[in-house]
């Protein structure tokens, strides 16, 4: 034991002397200024709020100089090119997204695989050859617009589609005849969060008033609308359909029932919770009819089905219920078509005519289809642990499409006959690597509190849990979002080096429903940040890693636990990769749509919020003479969801009170013509998985 031991603690030291090899550039002095906030009698000093302006000269030098600093340290890692070259390799496979039936097509997306946007196909039947529909890779020539969303008229004989700048929340509508291709003239702007429902000749949605001077970024978005366009009609014609002037921080979204009988009118001021109203489409002037009142719990209208409304909900039933509401007669009871039972109820899908209720149990797919009455028919045949999505469509489709995914399994494709309950293959993904190489399992490990948490565990067959696996924890743990087995090419890298993928379910995610999620929310965040740092304890205890071999990620929400946990436990972890966070929890709320967020996090504007708060706030809580890991934060300059300066400061804080604290850099990577993630183009995708890898590779002492 003692040999093996001293084996052990010599490959340690070598590593550690590889480690010492990289000279690292100087921190640029990040100029500090004088601001300091008086919170409800307490000083808070904010020297980087300059770092706010975006668009500042400033800012951009020092966007540059910061840039400089990291491509200096990751170009001296000698691997960077084989990590490179295999990313690229593993990503080059095929991809496909559902298919959905719109008038005499099969509509689907499809990737060959270095594509930088996927391209959009239809064919008239199964077997035909598929024609290109729709390319956004012609959008822009570095593949930085990409396709938000798509949108069929009832009819099939139009489409909207919105895109996306570099990544922008904002987004702009065209319109296409189906039947030609052709783009029409209509050309609509400064849309956010927001679809495009049709009825007759045109379509609802959403949007804000045209942003003034330079912060579109940046700025506060407030007074969000709903409007309808007619085709052929300028958007400056588009009919104002519905607004609130007294609750500027009010989000709303209208969409039509399938049967184009009622429009639905979904209220929010916040991430969680919200009201329903709706309006019969035979009175287009008449006034909304509440449905759901008060943003204590979050109700969705999923059809409209012989005058009643079916609505999935969580009033009553923290794990959600399906219910009849009676249309002529709200206010009577709501009577149960799929009533609550112990597992989550995630969503309620329609199509032929049927009723597909998709459950999580421990955070694992399973789906029932149903008649209208809730009656279960059978079970969809769900292939192992993951993910399924999928089962929508219109009333008359006989064929339906639903998609399974899990760690090592790309999106798999399926069809079903809604008839006769059968499932048949249509697209498997062809790898470059055996998904049997490797397992996956699920345990379950104590908190803090004593809270019993699951957690999702990838990698080889027959690791030895000798306390030296490279090891990468990710989570969430927020906005009710569940986290469910997902593939990603990029990951495979660091599993078929050895490393060892872990995922905790922690409370703040929906996973066990809404109290779940409400027991990491607000004054109870803290839960959140034990959850992880009961996973970490847990893969050390159990042999699978160790402190010096375990790097933490998460993106937004998640990089926001990321920056609570390295300041909370520094110790704890050898790398930390906090992504897009949201890090300084006092100011969040002033930028962009960050005052929908105050729902999940409390404000700062309140004494009791700022309390909890500032305590474990990643951008207040960094101390001077700290180890903190190795840090290597990421953020982009088109990020209008989590403004960049949440990064810029949390870095500059970082660099500036640990310039003396031993070798791990704190760095960060800012991407330009880039957002918060959605619709990056797979060759930035690849230059930022290759940059992340090469520093975790390196400050973990693996090789390739």
């Amino acid at each position: 034991m003692k040999n093996i031991f001293l084996i052990i603690t010599c490959m340690f030291i070598i590593s550690s002397c590889k480690q010492q090899s990289i000279k690292r550039m100087p921190y640029p002095e990040t100029a500090k200024g004088d601001v300091v906030d008086d919170y409800f009698g307490t000083k808070v000093a904010d020297p980087y709020r300059w770092l706010e302006d975006d668009y500042s000269p400033e800012t951009a030098a020092w966007v540059r100089t910061q840039n400089e600093v990291t491509e200096d340290f990751l170009s001296q890692i000698p691997f960077r090119n084989q990590i490179r070259e295999r990313l690229t390799e593993i990503w080059n496979f095929p991809r496909y997204s559902l298919f959905s039936r719109r008038g005499d097509y099969y509509y689907f997306f499809r990737n060959d695989g270095l594509q930088n946007q996927s391209v959009m196909y239809r064919q008239k039947s199964m077997n035909d050859a598929p024609e290109i529909f729709l390319d956004p890779n012609k959008f822009s020539e570095d593949g930085t617009v990409s396709l938000a969303g798509t949108f069929f008229s009832g009819d099939s004989k139009y489409m909207a589609y919105s895109i996306s700048k570099a990544g922008s929340d904002w987004t702009e509508f065209f319109v296409m005849d189906v039947e030609s291709g052709e783009k029409l003239d209509d050309h609509l702007q400064w849309i956010k969060f927001s679809g495009a429902s049709w009825h007759g000749n045109g379509f609802y949605y959403s949007r804000y008033d045209a942003p003034e001077g330079t912060g579109q970024f940046s700025n506060q978005n407030q007074f969000h609308k709903v409007y309808y366009h007619a085709i052929g009609t300028p958007q400056s014609s588009d009919i104002l359909v519905y607004e609130d002037r007294e609750h500027p921080l009010r989000n709303f979204r209208a969409r039509v029932t399938e049967d184009e009988e009622y429009l639905i009118l979904s209220v929010t001021e916040g991430t969680s919770g919200n009201e329903l109203y709706f309006r019969p489409m035979s009175q287009p002037q008449g006034n909304f009819i509440p449905l759901v009142s008060g943003f204590d719990n979050n109700s969705y209208v999923i059809d409209h089905h012989d005058g009643k409304f079916l609505v999935l909900t969580d009033i009553d039933a923290p794990n959600y219920r399906l219910t009849s509401v009676s249309v002529a007669n709200p206010a009577a009871p709501w009577i149960d078509v799929i009533p609550e039972k112990a597992e989550l109820l995630e969503n309620v899908s329609t199509g032929g005519g049927k009723l597909f209720a998709f459950y999580l149990r421990d955070a694992n797919s399973y789906v029932l289809k149903m008649d209208y009455d809730g009656n279960i028919e059978n079970e969809i045949d769900i292939p192992a642990i993951g993910t399924a999505r999928g089962l929508s469509g219109r009333r008359e489709d006989k064929t339906l499409f639903y998609s399974f995914t899990s760690f090592t399994t790309p999106s798999t494709i399926y069809s079903y006959d809604v008839e006769n309950s059968r499932s048949e293959l249509l697209r498997r993904p062809e790898l470059r690597f055996d998904p049997d190489d490797y397992e996956i399992k699920q345990v379950f490990y104590t908190s803090k509190d004593q809270t019993r948490v699951p957690m999702f565990i990838v990698h080889k067959k027959g690791i030895v849990l000798n306390g030296q696996n490279p090891t990468f924890l990710y989570a969430y743990g927020g906005f009710n979002i569940n986290m469910t087995p997902s593939f990603s090419a990029s990951r495979m890298l660091f599993l078929e080096n050895g490393g060892v993928y872990a995922v905790p379910n922690i409370r703040g995610g929906g996973e066990y429903g809404e109290e779940w999620h409400k027991a990491g929310m607000l004054e109870k965040k803290q839960n959140v940040f034990d959850d992880f740092i009961a996973a970490a304890e847990f893969l050390i205890s159990e042999g699978y890693t160790s402190s010096q071999k375990l790097a933490i990620n998460g993106g937004s929400n998640g990089g926001l636990l990321v920056g609570a946990v390295m300041t909370q436990r520094p110790e704890l972890f050898r790398v930390a990769l906090p992504a897009v966070g949201v890090l300084d929890m006092l100011r969040f709320q002033k930028f962009t749509i960050g005052w929908a967020w105050v729902v999940e996090y409390g404000t700062s504007d309140n004494e009791k919020d700022f309390e909890f708060l500032y305590k474990y706030s990643p951008q207040h809580n960094v101390r001077e003479g700290v180890a903190y890991p190795a840090t290597l934060i990421t953020t982009a300059d088109h990020d209008d969801r989590v403004v960049p300066a949440h990064s810029f400061k949390f870095a500059a804080a970082l660099q500036e009170l640990n310039k003396d604290t031993g070798n791990n850099p704190m760095l960060i990577r800012i991407e330009t013509d880039a957002g918060h993630g959605a619709g990056k183009p797979v060759s930035k995708a690849i230059d930022e998985a290759t940059d992340v890898w090469s520093f975790v590779f390196y400050k973990l002492g693996m090789n390739m």
